[in-house]
């Protein structure tokens, strides 16, 4: 069945259950009301419960957001979990080790972002009392924070109707406003992205989008990829980023491990292996007794 508005804008339902599609034919009050009906039915029907949504602390959304870079929903849910209750707060994050924060985020991968969100936290109690700021600008200034992350947080932690662009919401507007259309700039989604935000309940609207842009990926193969923005991921097995994991866990397993075991462990020569055992020690995961390893 095919609908149309008097705004021009054009959705279709043809198997009842499929998402509405709406044509790029100009955005009005009328239409923006529509795009915004079916993202949030949609919402109400088959959201998501995630459970930094259930509980949207301020602590809860700084943590899921890092975990969330470049990582999928399933994987973070159980590491999350466990990270909350073994650090159920900034002060208490801020004082642990960074070997217990780097054994409970293995398996999230990318473990500067464990090492930025301690930081991050020591930073809050020295300066703001183990209280997050709702400033976007202080916020970007945290460790492992760029500007669309800090964005995140103040709309889910703080509820803050701010424009923000990330893949699940690229994707939600490519697929309604581009039909057909490559290489779309996100400078092209943004104003359509303000002009649609539902500020009554910023936080609401975008975990809507986030979650129809899951429902998208899903039925139209990831409208997405016609974005200038998407870049291919070079594959994990056998790359330098897979062999700095193993190294990692290696001596989080093994404190006092040495360069020869660690080879090992990567099965590399001990050359390649002290060029990235070197490479982590200047980043200040680990540190060097004699010819021995362990986590800083």
């Amino acid at each position: 069945m095919a609908i149309s508005s008097t705004s021009g804008l054009t959705y279709n339902d043809t198997r009842g259950s499929d998402p509405l599609r709406v044509c790029d034919c100009g955005i009005t009050g009328e239409s923006i009301a529509t795009f915004r009906r079916i993202i949030l039915t949609h919402y109400r029907k088959s959201g998501r419960v995630l459970p930094w949504r259930v509980n949207p602390t301020p602590y809860a959304v700084f943590v899921s957001e890092i975990m969330l870079q470049q990582t999928q929903v399933s994987r973070v849910i159980p590491k999350f979990e466990a990270f909350v209750r073994a650090f159920p707060d900034f002060n208490s994050l801020a004082s642990a080790s960074l070997s217990s924060v780097l054994a409970l985020w293995q398996g999230l991968g990318y473990n500067r972002r464990a090492v930025a969100l301690r930081e991050s936290a020591q930073i809050l109690q020295r300066k703001y009392d183990g209280i997050l700021p709702e400033s976007i600008e202080d916020l970007s200034l945290l460790p492992g924070i760029g500007k669309a992350t800090a964005s995140a947080i103040a709309v889910y932690a703080f509820h803050r109707p701010v424009v923000f662009i990330e893949t699940n919401i690229r994707t939600v507007f490519i697929h309604f406003f581009f039909p057909g259309m490559e290489g779309i700039m996100d400078k092209q989604i943004f104003p359509l992205v303000e002009k649609t935000l539902y500020r009554r309940d910023p936080s609401r609207w975008y975990n809507a989008l986030m979650d129809y842009g899951v429902l998208l990926k899903e039925s139209y193969g990831n409208p997405g990829r016609r974005s200038a923005a998407t870049r291919g991921q070079s594959p994990f097995k056998n790359s330098h980023r897979q062999r700095r994991g193993k190294i990692l866990r290696a001596v989080l397993g093994n404190p006092g491990i040495t360069l020869d075991d660690l080879a090992d462990t990567i099965a590399q020569d001990a050359g390649l292996t002290g060029k990235i055992v070197s490479e982590l020690m200047q980043e200040g995961f680990i540190v060097r007794r004699g010819d021995r390893y362990r986590i800083k």
